[in-house]
Parts: C-alpha cells; structure tokens; sequence
C-alpha cells in the first residue's frame, strides 16, 4: 500500500505539471522531487491488484500548489491516470485551473483536459473545450476563447476577446500561438488573423509588434505609429518604431542596454518632411550610468537635434537648451568629487550658440574634516574650471550685450572654509565661520578683459540663533527661531567678466551665506548683516506650517546684483517664504522678494493635490523686467497640471499654459482615458500657441489603445469590474 501511495503522488504531480503556464513556474523534473506530498480524501483504496483510487473531496497539496477534486484513479496495466472533476488546481498567484476531467500519463509529458478553463497571472484566460499536453512542452487548446477582460455567467460577452480554432502555448518559450483567429470587441468580429503570435502574460520581454498608435498633427497631418519590439538577448532590446504620416515619413528607435555595473539607454528618431524638404531631421538623445572602481560613478547625457524646431514640430521634447555631459563622480560621507565635460546648444530663437559658453570642463573636489585640536568642522574646496565659445572675435558683436563674443575663461579656486557652533545653557547658539579663498583668472580673446587676475579673499562671520518651542492644549507644536550674523568679507573686486554669476537667488536658504553669488567670479565684499526668523507649527491632525522671513544690510552692495537678484540695494529686499500642507496631499508654497517701496521684484507659488481621485498642480510666477538679466519685459506665467478620476474607469486629464504679460495662452491640452482590467483607451488634443521663427502653432490629436494583460500589465486593481 505504501508503494501505491507512492505512485499516486507522482501521478498527482505529474497531474501538475500538465497544466498549462505551470512549466515556467516549476521546473519539469527528471526524477521525483524530494518536497513531500500530502494527500488527503476521503476514500483511498485499490480495484483489484493494479487500480488505485483516491475519491471524496480528494486534495493534494506541495509547496504552493494545491489540487482539488472528486476522483482520482491510476491503472497500472495501461499506466494511465484519470482525475475526475471538477478539478481546481492552484499554483501559487499566478496560475489556476479548472477542468472536468483530465487523463495523463505518469511520465508527465502528455496529457488530456476536457472543458478546461486557465487563468495565467491573474490576467489572462484561456477557456477550450479540450486541451492536450504533448510532449511536456506544448499546450494545445481548440476552440479557444481568450480574453483578459472580466467574465461574468450572466451571459453576456466580454469586452474585447480573441476566438481561435487552436491556441499553442509553448511554455518553454512562454508564448502563445493562435491559428485562425478573431478578435472581437463586444462580440462583435472586429479583426481576422490567420496566424498570431503574443507573449502569455509571465514573460517580461518578448520580441513583436506593439500596439499602433494614431496621431494627427496640424504640419505633419494624419499619421500612424507600427511599434516593433526586438530583444537582443537577455540584457539588450531595440524599439523600432516607423512613424507614417501625410507630410512625413519617419523612424523612431530606442536601445536599451544594461551592464553588470551599468546601464545606457540611446533614443532618436530621423524624419523626411515637407516642413525642411531638402535635408534630413533627427535627433539623438542618450544617457547612461555605470559603477567605477574606487566608488567613482562614470555618468553620460547626450543630447543632439538636426535644428531648433525639430523637437516640438514632432512632440519629442519641449527643452529649449540641451544640455549634455560625462562625468566621473564620487561621493562620500566627508568627499565630493567631480570630473565633468559639458556641452550646451540653445534652441532659443534670440540665441547664438557661436557667443555662448557651449563648451565647459570642469575638475573639483570638495573634502570635509573634524579638527580636534580647533574642534568644529573644516572643509576645503579645490576647483578647476574653463569654459569656450565657437566664436574668435574679442569684440561684442550685433547683439551689442557688452560681451565679446569669442571670449574664453579660465578660473583656478582654492577655498579652505570652517565653522563651529556652541549651545549655551540658556538655550541660546552661536558660532563662528571663516573662510580664506583664492581665485586666478585667465582670459582670452576679448579686448576688454584680456590676461590674467588673481584675487584672495578673506571672510569671518559670526551667527547667533535662539530656538523656542511651545506645545499648545490641542497638542500642536509651534517653533520660533530668530537668527542674525554679521559678516566681513575683504579684498577687491577683479577686472573680469561676469560669465557664470549673471543670476543670483535669494532665497531662505542663503540667507546667512557668506556669498551669494552661485560662482566664484564674483563674491561679496565689505561688512554685511543678516536678521531672519523662521516660524513653524505642526498639528497632529495632520496640518503643518512653515514660515521664513529675512533681510540683508550691506556697507556696499555689488554692482552686479541685479534689480530682481532683491540684493542691489542695502537694505535688500524682504524675503518671504512660507509653505503650508497636510496628510491628505495638499500643499501650498510661496516665496516673494518686496523692495522697500512695497513692490514685487520676484514672486513664485505652488499648490498641489494628490489623493485616489485628484491630481492638481498648479504654479505661478512672475520676474520684473531687469536689462542685467536680458529681460526688456516683465515675465509671468500659469502653468496647470491636473488629472480627475471621474469615476472607476473614466478619467480627465488637462494642462494649461498661460502667458499673463502676454495676455494669451501658450499651450493647452485636454485627454480622456478609459481603463478598465482589460483595455486602456487614451484621447488626447493638444495646442501650441507659440509663434516664432523656428516654430508655428501646431494642434496635436493622439489615440491610443492597449490590451493589458498581455504586454502592458494591470497591476491597480481599482480599475477592476466586477460581476453583479
């Protein structure tokens, strides 16, 4: 008897591994597997001296896989197996199956289902009325439905399915084969396929064609995108995508590679149209990462475009500069080191790429250390750094902006900075910082400012906070922290350029900054004082609140702040900061620069909101007119982003672009999506308002279709119908 329990497990896992989707999840075994199998039923006996049979609520379960059913049955004689249903088998999440009866034999390579029913991954189901397993490899199913939509017994037909004559699920390969199919959309026969071939839903990537998608552009005119996807091994695969349209015929291609210690990926397209008839447009974006002995990271961006409008007239990117680099970097706890080559093209209609610094090297290293003999912390700062325009005139050209347009800068920075505080017992802290700084400048190709300068400055400070903390009856928190230093920076201001200074931020976090200036070509000079308070309160229900205010006062302010820097006059402007949220995701933030008349130099806002129905982000800001910055107008601008889930399946999508000085509207987009566990339905239109001499207003129309279950996953079960 215990022999012929024996053999009845191995029929019942060979039982298992007849199901379809069941190979890729356990491997076919040439021997018994050593995990033990439990079999239960109510009746266990034998028919003679070769039948053994196992009926009443038979259950057999090993590992993560459970069996169920009413009656199984071994003949020794003919070395056949029969399961009498209905049979429920479970392997784990990712495969089920229900059947009526099953004959297999016990070598676990062929099999017999009748009126099975398998759903693969929890997505996609497969319901034949027999299916055969040959060979140990190949699942047969005939007169096969297929769908991944819900199916309900109310009678009614799927969303979408595919009905084959035969599906052939190759579970070696992972992928299912349909012969003589129709794909119908509320049964209603949409498409006919004599030969089919898609991934089942357990294989991740998998060479074919995507879904198309269709597009309609106002200059490029109606079009279709084919989508074909090629894997290249198992660390490699290529996107091709041919993009047919009235006015364009273009091949879109990304390559993604990933390494042992890396990953790059290169994406581009290149186009033949009748926006540029006589030359070809492209463009190659490419980026990268990979780890480097010594703990140094090798990253690369690559940006390049045929011309300046290329980008938008086929919605690819909206970046109006492109910035590329390679950079061999290092971080850690107490270093910071960088090795950058830099590269930059505008696509701005009032640029020249010939007078900008388009090509920039950069060498740096930043180190931290804890004296014990001075105690506080040092660090110091070692920089290298040059940057090149295209052009070779010393003198400024048309624009007539002051700058030679050739000139090319060579800066060396040397800085050795510290820093201790104290906490006193009172509460109130204090500290010290200085700081000893060298910078040589080498410049050529401009009339003005050619040769050499160097320059050292000196700078000491000294800071002081009073932090209070007070918890109300409500058990809300409030914190006040006033703050002040005052700080004595020497030396003179050089006779060079100002290349890489011409924006400063002030903002709360620079208020006690010994320069404000974001590069060394330009530091602060002479005696200064900084008052600022910050204020905070955080509310266990969930409300917190922070406010930052603050002021400088300089003996004489540098002559290259800017109007809108809020820093050219002492004292400077007034700086308000603030930012409110809660734990039902909303946010709110502000932060203004008012001079002494009460006026705005420079304000920005943002408000978001984020919960299961509500995505918002909207944002404002507005900029003065200031000629040190180039800007002859004021600037301000609304940009709203938002996305409404109107009920479980529609959703609203919309952003919003509007230009306030300009009184007009810049961009505008409105999309409707419908999703359910199946289908994904997405329509979008989009305007451009903007009119230059690279590019003309354009309305966008896109559809888009994807099946999920397949090659796009439905993990967000909120989607899902349900029956009744």
């Amino acid at each position: 008897m215990n022999a012929a329990l024996r053999k009845m497990c191995l029929v019942v896992l060979a039982l298992w591994l007849a199901t379809p989707g069941l190979a890729q999840l356990l491997p076919l075994p040439e021997a018994p597997p050593s995990e033990n199998v439990v079999l239960i039923a109510d009746r266990v006996y034998l028919n003679g001296d070769d039948v053994l049979i196992a009926e009443g609520r038979v259950e057999a379960v090993q590992g993560n896989v459970r069996l169920r059913a009413n009656r199984i049955q071994y003949n020794g004689n003919s070395n056949l197996v029969t399961v009498t249903g209905p049979i429920h088998i479970q392997n784990g999440p990712d495969m089920r199956l229900v059947a009526t009866y099953a004959e297999l034999d016990p070598e676990f390579r062929n099999a017999i289902l009748h009126s099975a029913r398998v759903v693969l991954a929890d997505q996609v189901q497969l319901a034949s009325s027999h299916m055969r397993r040959v060979e140990g490899r190949y699942n047969v199913l005939e007169k096969t439905t297929v769908t991944s939509c819900k199916v309900c017994d109310d009678g009614k037909a799927p969303l979408w399915e595919m009905r084959a004559e035969r599906v052939i699920h190759d579970q070696q390969e992972r992928q299912l084969y349909f012969e003589n199919t129709q794909f119908r959309v509320l049964d209603v026969p949409v498409f006919y396929f004599p030969q089919m071939r898609m991934p089942d839903p357990t294989l991740r990537r998998t060479s074919g064609f995507l879904i198309p998608e269709i597009h309609q552009n106002s200059e490029l005119g109606f079009g279709i995108k084919i989508p074909y996807f090629q894997t290249l091994g198992p660390h490699r695969d290529l996107l091709i995508k041919p993009f047919i349209s009235q006015n364009s015929n273009t091949l879109e291609l990304r390559y993604r590679q990933a390494f042992r210690d890396g990953r790059m990926t290169w994406s581009g397209a290149v186009s033949d149209d009748t926006i540029y008839p006589d030359q070809p447009r492209y463009y190659l974006f490419g980026e990268g990462a990979f780890d480097m002995e010594r703990d140094y990271k090798l990253s690369f961006d690559v940006k390049m475009v045929s011309d300046d409008s290329y980008l938008l007239d086929y919605d690819y990117s909206d970046e109006d500069r492109l910035n590329s680099d390679i950079t061999l970097r290092r971080t850690r706890r107490d270093e910071n080191t960088r090795f950058a080559l830099l590269h930059y093209k505008s696509l701005r209609t009032n640029d020249d790429d010939s007078t900008l610094p388009t090509l920039v090297a950069l060498a740096e290293t930043e180190r931290r250390y804890f004296p014990t003999a001075i105690g506080g912390e040092a660090r110091l700062k070692l920089q290298l750094h040059s940057h090149w325009r295209d052009s070779s005139s010393d003198v400024d050209g048309p624009d007539n902006d002051t700058d030679a347009d050739g000139r090319d800068v060579t800066r060396a920075t040397a800085a050795l900075w510290w820093r201790r505080n104290w906490t006193l017992q009172n509460g109130l802290r204090t500290g010290v910082t200085s700081e000893v700084a060298f910078d040589g400048f080498h410049t050529s190709q401009d009339a003005v400012y050619q040769g050499t300068e160097a320059q050292v400055t000196p700078v000491v400070a000294a800071h002081l906070s009073y932090p209070m903390t007070k918890i109300a009856a409500d058990g809300s928190t409030q914190t006040l922290e006033p703050l002040a230093q005052i700080s004595w920076s020497g030396g003179d201001t050089l006779e060079n350029a100002n290349d890489e200074s011409t924006r400063v931020e002030f903002d709360e976090g620079n208020l006690l900054a010994l320069s404000r200036f974001p590069s060394s070509d330009r530091r602060e000079r002479g005696l200064a004082a900084a008052l600022g308070v910050n204020w905070a309160r955080f509310n266990p229900n969930g409300w917190n609140t922070h406010l930052s205010f603050g002021q400088v006062f300089q003996e004489d302010p540098h002559p290259d702040f800017s109007r809108s820097s809020g820093l050219q006059d002492s004292p400077s402007d007034f700086l308000m900061a603030g930012q409110i949220s809660n734990d039902n995701g909303l946010s709110f933030m502000a932060r203004g620069l008012v001079d002494t008349n009460g006026e705005f130099d420079k304000a920005s806002a943002r408000a978001t909101w984020s919960n299961d129905k509500v995505f918002l982000d909207a944002s404002f800001f507005w900029l003065r007119a200031d000629p040190q910055e180039n800007r002859t107008d004021n600037l301000s601008e609304w940009v709203i982003d938002t996305r409404y889930r109107m009920n479980r399946h529609w959703t609203a999508l919309a952003d919003w672009r509007y230009d306030v000085h300009a009184g007009q509207s810049a961009e505008a987009g409105f999309g409707i999506e419908y999703r359910n566990e199946c289908v994904k339905v997405g329509l979008s239109l989009s305007r451009s308002f903007i009119n230059t001499t690279n590019s003309d207003p354009r309305t966008n129309i896109g559809l888009t279709v994807a099946l999920l279950g397949f090659s796009v996953k439905s993990t967000d079960k909120s989607y899902h119908r349900s029956c009744g």
